[in-house]
Parts: C-alpha cells; structure tokens; sequence
C-alpha cells in the first residue's frame, strides 16, 4: 500500500507540474502576441491622431531641399507645434516642373488620406479641387484665386478652399510701371509668361491694357520650357525688345538661372515677380509681395482647419507689403544708370 501511495503522489505530482508548465507556456505565448498586437494598436492609434499634410509644388526638390521660398510656411508650422513625423504627417509632392504631373500628385494626396492639401501655385490648386470637395485646401500664395475660378469671393470663398492671394494681374502692372521709371527710355518689352498657367493670361492682359499710356508696347512669348528661351531672346531682340519681364509663374523660379544669362547676354534689363531672380539668379530689378507675410498666416490657416474651422469661413487674405529690390552689379554690367531718386525708393539694394 505504501508502495501504491507513492506512485499516486508522483502521479498527482506530475500532473500538477504539467499543468504549471502549460500555464507558463500560455503566459509566455501572451506576452509575445502582446508584444506583436501592442506596437501594430499603437501605430493605429497614432496614424488616427496624427493629421497629415499634402504640399504640392511647381518647384523640384523634398521637404529636406525644397526652395528657400517655403520656408516660412514650415517654420510657421513648427511654430505652431507640428513637427513633420511628430505631431504632423508632411507629404511634400513636387511636379519638379513639369505641370502635367498635378492631377496625378493631387490624386495621391487623396489616397494618402490628407487632412489638408496646401497647393502652392493655381495649377496644383485647380488639380486638388477637381479630386475631392470635401478635403480642405489652403492656398499658400496664389495669384488670384477669384479670377481663376478657385474661389466664389475673397470674403465668402465657399467650398473646400481658401488661403492667401497675391492680387498678380495688379501687381504685374506695377512692375511694368516701375520698369518704365528706372529706364524711361524703354519702349519695347519682351514678356515670358507660362500661359497654360490660369493666372497668366490674366497677367498679360493687365499690362497690354496698362502699357498704352505708358507708350510701351509687348512682346510676349509663351514659354513652356528651358528649350524655348533661346528662340524667345533671338526673336524678341529681332523684333526690338529693350527690355524684359517675366509673369508670375513658379517656371520662372526654376528657370532663373538661364533667363538671367540670357538677359545678360542680349544687354536687356529686366523687372521680375520673386527677388530670388534678383537675388540668386543675378536680375536686374524685382518688385514682389512679401510673401513670407502669406506663408506665415497660410500656416495659421492650417492650424485653424486641423482645430475644426471651415475653409468657407476662413475669408481669402491679400498681402500687405511689397518689396522692390535693385541689384545695381546687374545694372553696371547692362550699361544702365538708375535714376538716384528711384534708387532710394528701394527696400533692398544689392551692390
């Protein structure tokens, strides 16, 4: 009987034993899966929380090597609290200059789920508005989202948009008027414009109206590419231009390099709409808005929407300060002395 006992104790000891292993196995098994499921539930969880960000743009480059250009928009951003990978979700979609690529890039803002889509020129703006009505769109800087058909009025924008305007067909006659006063000599100007652009035809139609007082006549050329330059110079110059401009158009961004050498090399002095043509790309003149002032209050207009506002309660704003800088090496090298009382107009002089 003894014997028996013991056998019964190693039995029930057993069992016990086998029991506590299976146990720890099925702890250790729903650590593991806990381990697995836990980091999947909390990706979820910050993908819902974090909103996300399309920027679309003319301009090449990456959040990392985008233009000078946008870099008020984003530390306005930071400013605010959204940190791309953080807080935020940036996805920065450049046409790298080729504007067919917009509708294409606006459909992948969709697919990607954005919260909001930030278009930074009217093409990317008319693409986005056509793949979705109900993702809000803020315009960064646009030229004139009323006259282009992106919004019904700047007060009242109804729809999925708003943001900030450039008011360009006003501010183009400015420049040409401008021109006309540092070099009054100047009768024939030669206009590049990217006339498949909306905001373009409204631009040269205000200066063609505003150069007959002046007593100029223009020249335009429709560029599309760094190819057609070359002819447009020859035959500008073939047909007399003294002078050059270009309208508003990212292109002439991307393309200032060459049209600054061009313009060098043909002896034209020219008026343009960015002071980076000025600045980075050696042009004579430039009168822009300060759209620094646009990007900063375009990324206030972000941060407001992400909170909850409407963009059809949100009004187009319009800018406020505008610069004209000067870069007289330019005019040295041109042969062109500016007139000291329109020197000291200046905000900016570069020597």
């Amino acid at each position: 009987m003894a014997i028996v006992r013991r056998c019964r104790f190693r039995t029930c000891h057993s069992n016990v034993a086998a029991s506590l292993a299976r146990l720890a196995l099925s702890a250790i098994n729903c650590a593991v899966l806990a381990s697995l499921i836990l980091p999947i539930a909390s990706e979820a969880e910050q993908s819902k929380t974090i909103p996300r960000l399309c920027f679309l743009t003319f301009e090449p480059g990456t959040l990392q090597t985008r233009s000078p250009r946008f870099d008020a928009f984003f530390q306005a951003l930071r400013d605010l609290g959204y940190v791309d990978g953080r807080s935020i979700n940036i996805d920065y979609l450049s046409a790298a200059g080729d504007g067919e690529r917009f509708p294409a890039l606006a459909d992948e803002c969709v697919r990607l789920k954005a919260d909001v889509i930030v278009p930074s020129t009217t093409p990317a703006a008319r693409a986005a508005k056509e793949v979705t009505h109900t993702v809000p769109i803020v315009m960064v800087a646009l030229g004139d989202p009323v006259r282009t058909g992106l919004v019904d009025s700047l007060d009242r924008p109804g729809g999925n948009i708003t943001g900030m305007s450039q008011m360009v067909p006003e501010v183009a006659v400015k420049r040409l008027e401008l021109l006309k006063q540092a070099a009054p000599g100047i009768l024939r100007v030669m206009v590049l414009s990217y006339l498949v652009d909306p905001i373009a035809p409204l631009q040269v139609k205000a200066m063609m109206q505003a150069s007959k007082p002046l007593g100029m006549t223009l020249i335009i050329r429709d560029i599309r590419s760094a190819d057609d330059l070359h002819v447009a110079f020859d035959t500008g110059v073939n047909e007399g231009a003294q002078a050059l401009m270009t309208t508003g158009e990212s292109l002439f961004v991307t393309l200032r390099a060459q049209i600054s050498e061009l313009a060098s090399r043909y002896k034209l002095p020219g008026m343009h709409p960015f002071s980076i043509q000025v600045v980075d790309g050696g042009g004579l003149m430039a009168y822009h808005v300060v759209d620094s002032d646009l990007h900063v209050r375009a990324a206030g207009y972000v941060d407001k929407i992400l909170k909850g506002a409407r963009p059809s309660d949100l009004p187009v704003q319009q800018p406020s300060r505008f610069h004209l800088v000067i870069n007289l090496k330019a005019a040295k090298e041109l042969g062109l002395t500016i007139p000291p009382t329109f020197l000291a107009r200046a905000d900016e002089v570069i020597e």
